[in-house]
């Protein structure tokens, strides 16, 4: 997935008089050369099946883990970095057509049902007769997310961002604080100092966020509750459970629940 033009030129797919201009869809790695903060009249909605990214708009840095995506209204400037390889997608709307007018970015939940509707869609001719009610169920899945689930603040400061990416990368990393001065050089006090007033939160709960935020992902594409809390670095379900509640204000189960298709 070429984030440069949004497009993903083995599988984008222009649409015609469809809401939807084109779909991108592809694998996506951090070593992949990324565009400069750039805008366009056109919305879009970036999201990750299995890659986790952030997204910069007006200063402000999104994590997007698997199972999320962010809308990113028309002329909003935005860039992208991707911190954990996997499969992504994009999807640009035309600015005259497109039902949803949300004027800030927004970040919302790609369920199965969402992500399986998206690869029907780039597989489907414009003319296709079922493209229509695909198009009209797409836009009434795109519901804004709780704000909690993609709040997670991106230190910008070069001495403690890498420490940020890393646990990102890899939230089960229990590195102290001293350990982790130690690795960039810089004094306990001061990375401490940092974290606080870069993300708002001092580091111990900041990195609480970061494992939550990655369990998300990871309840959304249904990994059981047990394996996410060892995934994220708990050695107890238990801890996770309240480390989770804590942060959201509800279980992990109802996240997991949230995303299993409904029988009838």
């Amino acid at each position: 997935m070429r984030m440069a033009d949004h497009r993903c030129p083995e599988t984008a797919t222009d649409l015609g008089g469809s809401p939807i201009l084109s779909i991108g869809h592809g694998m996506v790695a951090p070593a992949m050369a990324l565009p400069a903060a750039h805008s366009h009249p056109e919305p879009l909605l970036m999201g990750a099946a299995t890659a986790t990214v952030t997204v910069t708009t007006g200063g402000r840095d999104w994590l997007v883990p698997p199972g999320y995506g962010l809308w990113i209204p028309g002329g909003v400037e935005h860039s992208g970095e991707v911190l954990r390889r996997g499969e992504g997608f994009t999807l640009v709307f035309a600015a005259d057509r497109s039902p949803i007018d949300w004027p800030e970015p927004t970040g919302v939940a790609v369920g199965p049902l969402l992500r399986e509707l998206i690869v029907h869609l780039q597989r489907t001719e414009h003319d296709d007769p079922t493209r229509p009610a695909a198009e009209t169920l797409l836009f009434t899945l795109l519901r804004p997310a709780p704000s909690h689930d993609l709040r997670l603040v991106m230190p910008t400061d070069p001495r403690i961002r890498p420490i940020a990416d890393q646990l990102v990368a890899d939230p089960s990393d229990d590195r102290g604080v001293d350990a982790w001065a130690d690795e960039v050089h810089v004094g306990v006090r001061t990375l401490s100092r940092l974290f606080a007033a870069e993300t708002g939160l001092p580091f111990a709960r900041w990195r609480i966020h970061a494992r939550v935020h990655a369990a998300i992902g990871l309840l959304a594409g249904g990994v059981p509750v047990d394996a996410v809390a060892r995934a994220v670095g708990y050695r107890k379900t238990s801890a996770f459970i309240a480390a989770f509640s804590r942060v959201t204000g509800q279980t992990p189960g109802t996240y997991r629940d949230a995303n299993r298709p409904e029988l009838h």
